[in-house]
């Protein structure tokens, strides 16, 4: 029986060949990420530029006067706004200062409440009365078709939200809101984030 002998041969490396190889993986290495680096910032840029544009167009959906109204950046120090709003059941997200002429007019407050599907986010208007003047949907994944026939204002389901203010004591289905039929829990949600909002607007002063 014969037997296979095998050797194993010794590789020697010439160590400029490893300070080469060395060096040309750094350079790549930085080179690549400074490329990604770059394209981060680029499109982090034109994501919050995309975002903004949207927030600007949900604020002017819910203000009295678009065309000559102007918003500040979010507003900071909104604790006690944030803790008012989720009292009154829902979630502050944002709120920025409405302006007309320089003058500050309210506030476009972007709060989240609960839908039948998961989160409503939306923006409501309030003006220096601490008056509902409008509502806006931002986004929701509500039911097609029943559920979003709130989300689209049918019926006006949104606009009997203007002219709400404290005033007329907490929002409810049922007794001073109207809902969609067949959309009781996207109404509740509607209504506890504008309940959540005036809440915000009172904290706020």
């Amino acid at each position: 029986m014969s037997t296979a002998v095998k050797t194993k041969e010794k590789v020697d490396m010439d160590p400029k060949y490893i300070i080469k190889l060395t060096v040309t993986l750094f350079v790549t290495c930085v080179v690549v990420a400074a490329l990604l680096g770059l394209v981060d910032n680029v499109t982090r840029e034109k994501i919050a530029a995309i975002n903004w544009e949207n927030t600007v167009n949900a604020m002017k959906a819910v203000v009295a006067d678009p065309d000559t109204t102007t918003f500040s950046d979010p507003l900071e120090n909104i604790e006690a706004a944030a803790a008012a709003a989720s009292a009154a059941g829902g979630t502050l997200d944002s709120v920025y200062e409405v302006q007309v002429g320089g003058a500050s007019a309210g506030y476009a407050i972007k709060v989240v409440a609960s839908g039948s599907q998961g989160n409503i986010e939306m923006m409501v208007g309030v003006d220096s009365e601490n008056v509902v003047t409008g509502v806006s949907i931002v986004d929701n994944s509500e039911t097609a078709g029943i559920g979003s026939k709130v989300m689209e204002n049918q019926n006006g389901v949104l606009d009997q939200f203007i002219g709400k203010s404290a005033a007329d004591g907490t929002l409810a289905v049922g007794a001073n809101v109207d809902a969609i039929t067949g959309a009781t829990v996207s109404s509740k949600g509607v209504t506890a984030g504008v309940n959540a909002a005036l809440a915000a607007a009172s904290a706020i002063g």
